[in-house]
């Protein structure tokens, strides 16, 4: 948006010749956009300025009024606020504050080393060898569950027990991989 002041919004018109009236009703905000930054980033973060302004000057484009405004850098800042006040309440709802950004100090980024897969592919022989020592029940059921994915009602039926039963199949092979320190 910064180097884009010269920007020309036009209001809408209701007559036959929109495109004439449209033209002699030009509302040039380009003199207000550096106030209205200044207004704009006393209120808001830094990065969000640009979006705010620009959320500004597409309300006064498509406000839809016939008439033309007498005071139009008061209306613009009314509606600056408008938009401030709106971001505000969006950000409350959706928990903002709480949000990172996608940086790796949020984010840290796992490397595939060598050293990594190779313990990976360890785990997953581990996890495989406890597998076949569980009891063949135990077993099925904490595999329908974990890895298809199915709920304790459908194994049940699968399996020919109770969803209580089920639970019990899978706790104990949770209990049975956990003594062996697997996932």
């Amino acid at each position: 948006m910064s180097g884009k002041a010269g920007l020309i919004f036009t209001l809408r018109r209701t007559s036959p010749n929109r495109q004439e009236q449209a033209r002699s009703h030009a509302l040039d905000l380009s003199a207000h956009v550096p106030a209205l930054r200044r207004y704009i980033a006393k209120r808001a973060q830094p990065g969000d300025v640009d979006d705010l302004v620009q959320d500004v000057l597409v309300r006064m484009h498509v406000r839809g009024q016939a008439d033309p405004i007498a005071n139009v850098e008061g209306y613009l800042f009314q509606v600056a606020a408008s938009v401030l006040t709106d971001r505000a309440r969006r950000d409350t709802v959706r928990h903002r504050s709480a949000h990172h950004e996608m940086t790796e100090a949020f984010h840290p980024v796992d490397e595939l080393t060598p050293e990594r897969l190779l313990r990976g592919r360890e785990d997953v022989g581990r996890l495989a060898n406890a597998l076949e020592e569980m009891p063949e029940m135990t077993r099925d059921a904490f595999v329908l569950h974990r890895f298809e994915e199915m709920s304790y009602d459908a194994i049940g039926e699968h399996l020919g027990i109770s969803t209580s039963a089920v639970g019990r199949h899978i706790m104990k092979a949770v209990r049975f991989l956990a003594a062996r320190d697997l996932p």
